[in-house]
């Protein structure tokens, strides 16, 4: 299933977010087989490219009673910690979900969640800062590649 996603700031950011859903981890084979769908909790997240993997928050741990499922060393500018990891389900922006990703649970000060380079490289993701705004776009799956090189080297 192809889905999608695009965001306009107004101004140039530093800081890309979104608005998610997270959940408890539940397999669609559940949810047919009459499982009732757990509760999701509204979060603001920030998508970083520089971090391999997602993180979320003690409060999102707290708000969904979530169980942890292992540890894991999260490195970060303060340094090596382990830390909890937990199974999750995310529901990006216009309904884009990922099922079943393992994420740790870290300091991310203000925010909610951090979606790492384990959700993006999952499909496309694009930011232009075109006529002073910010814009980024986002599908799952993959459907093409976007050279801006070879798209000018046509001119």
């Amino acid at each position: 299933m192809f889905n999608a996603f695009t965001e306009e700031r107004e101004g140039i950011v530093n800081v890309l977010s979104t608005k998610c859903g997270v959940c408890e981890a539940i397999s669609v084979e559940e949810l047919k087989s009459g499982a009732s769908h757990p509760k999701v909790f509204k979060v603001h997240a920030i998508w970083d490219t520089g971090a391999s993997a997602s993180a979320i928050s003690k409060n999102v741990v707290d708000a969904l009673g979530l169980i942890p499922t292992g540890k894991a060393k999260s490195s970060t500018a303060g340094g090596v910690f382990e830390v909890d990891t937990y199974t999750i389900n995310v529901l990006l922006p216009c309904n884009v979900g990922i099922s079943s990703i393992q994420v740790s649970c870290n300091d991310l000060g203000d925010t909610d969640m951090l979606i790492g380079m384990d959700i993006i490289s999952k499909g496309d993701f694009s930011i232009t800062n075109n006529c002073g705004h910010t814009k980024f776009t986002f599908q799952i799956p993959s459907t093409h590649n976007v050279d801006y090189k070879s798209e000018l080297d046509k001119y």
